[in-house]
């Protein structure tokens, strides 16, 4: 958690945000984010997709850099489940929201 807020802090001041802004822009409230900078807690997958959006960063590195998608196995179809091809091919779902299942179920997968 603190990699990810370490990394959610620096494309904030990359972007020249301050957390006030970065509050606004995504509706979230300042002490959360404050708090998700620090590691302090972890963000939902809904959260990650705010924050990709406000700082225009894609949802696949934040869910990377959140341990909940493995960027190694992106596209390997051995990796692939029946699970996810039904996930992929679901034409209801826009990209974005297909990467943020697939990094849910991967992430409650025994290791």
């Amino acid at each position: 958690m603190e990699a990810l807020g370490a990394f959610i802090r620096s494309q904030r001041q990359h972007a020249n945000l301050s957390l006030r802004q970065l509050a606004d822009m995504t509706s979230l409230s300042n002490p959360y984010l404050s708090q998700i900078e620090r590691g302090l807690h972890q963000p939902s997958v809904r959260v990650l997709k705010l924050l990709s959006d406000a700082l225009n960063v894609s949802a696949e590195t934040l869910l990377a850099q959140a341990g909940l998608l493995d960027p190694d196995n992106r596209g390997d179809p051995k990796a692939d489940t029946r699970v996810e091809t039904a996930i992929r091919a679901e034409h209801r779902l826009s990209e974005d929201q297909k990467t943020a299942l697939i990094a849910v179920y991967r992430s409650m997968l025994p290791t």
